[in-house]
């Protein structure tokens, strides 16, 4: 039996009282999942690969493809990633650039 205290939410789509928790849940499943070029889900803290040679915007520099970046970060857009190398620091790529190790 559900206590007093839950909230509760309308649901326009179904007409429906709804569980707060529920549709926050239903909701970051709908989220679009952050995945590599091969299709692979990618986490905070992967390391990855880059698949072609990138040149680094203001840094004056090219990353070549088989540069491993590790301990990602994700980021709120799904087709981008933050990470670290040792040569360029805030260094954000596009998700279709990279393979997961």
């Amino acid at each position: 039996m559900a206590e007093s205290s839950d909230e509760y939410v309308y649901d326009e789509a179904t007409g429906e009282w709804r569980p707060a928790a529920e549709l926050a849940a239903a909701a970051e499943a709908a989220r679009p999942q952050p995945r590599d070029a091969a299709g692979n889900l990618l986490a905070d803290g992967d390391s990855v690969t880059l698949i072609k040679d990138l040149k680094v915007k203001g840094a004056n520099q090219t990353l070549k493809q088989g540069t491993v970046i590790r301990s990602i970060r994700l980021t709120d857009d799904p087709d981008e990633i933050d990470c670290k190398h040792e040569s360029i620091k805030g260094l954000v790529l596009r998700t279709e650039f990279v393979r997961k190790r």
